[in-house]
């Protein structure tokens, strides 16, 4: 078993980057080199969990999680942590592998967990943070989404739906993520408002959001209405408990 306590465990899950992964893996073990990174590859048939492995071969510090088929970015995420938190890392952080999540953000994201955060969001939506070359209609829906989801469910975090976030082991071991019922992006959603609701400290970092340059984004009309789904249901929820109702 590993000793995760030197550094961060970075989770990346990914489905058909070929275009990107080498590229990622590079910046963020040359941004953070006490990091290690975890690859959770859904085989999308274009080599990507391959060329991963590859650079952990040159870099070390690489792992790769091979899963059969597209199972989605919440269980991808299930995996991954219940993959690091066997290993005894302290810190693991979830980031998109399509390099719109800036590595060199890394340190401060980083450095507001050391800071006593629990949680800390890398935020479009804080002053500071920003997005670009974004559609305009992603950018509207993104900013809707979130200002619902945080009125909705009445949340201090600006981003609910920003992947790129480090977490305390001890903190993520406080929920049951792995039973979340949500999916996609709506999980991210789910999983900050349980973890809110235990009373851990979340803390945003500004950061710039970079439209993908290579290959296609995994947005979608679906993927939206989910999340604005769960965030209703939660919402419901809550309610009925403060009411006393079943």
């Amino acid at each position: 078993m590993r000793d995760g306590s030197a550094g961060p465990l970075v989770i990346m899950p990914t489905y058909r980057e070929a275009a990107n992964i080498e590229r990622v893996l590079r910046r963020v073990r040359t941004t953070v080199s006490s990091s290690s990174v975890l690859v959770v590859d859904d085989d999308g048939g274009d080599g990507t969990a391959d060329l991963a492995e590859g650079v952990g071969r040159e870099l070390g510090g690489v792992d790769v999680l091979r899963r059969p088929g597209k199972g989605g970015l919440a269980s991808a995420y299930r995996d991954g942590f219940s993959w690091g938190l066997e290993r005894g890392y302290d810190v693991l952080v979830g980031m998109d592998a399509d390099l719109s999540h800036d590595a060199t953000a890394l340190p401060r994201i980083l450095a507001a967990l050391s800071d006593g955060a629990d949680v800390v969001v890398g935020s479009r939506y804080v002053p500071g943070g920003s997005t670009v070359d974004w559609p305009v209609g992603r950018r509207a829906l993104s900013r809707v989404g979130n200002w619902y989801a945080a009125h909705a469910l009445n949340s201090s975090v600006a981003d609910l739906t920003s992947a790129f976030r480090a977490y305390r082991a001890k903190t993520l071991r406080t929920v049951d993520f792995g039973a979340l019922k949500a999916e996609g992006y709506g999980w991210l959603i789910e999983l900050a408002y349980q973890l809110e609701r235990s009373g851990a400290k979340f803390a945003e970092v500004p950061v710039q959001f970079i439209n993908r340059a290579e290959g296609r984004s995994k947005m979608s009309p679906k993927i939206a209405v989910e999340s604005l789904r769960v965030v209703t249901l939660l919402a419901l929820s809550a309610r009925r408990e403060r009411r006393g109702g079943p």
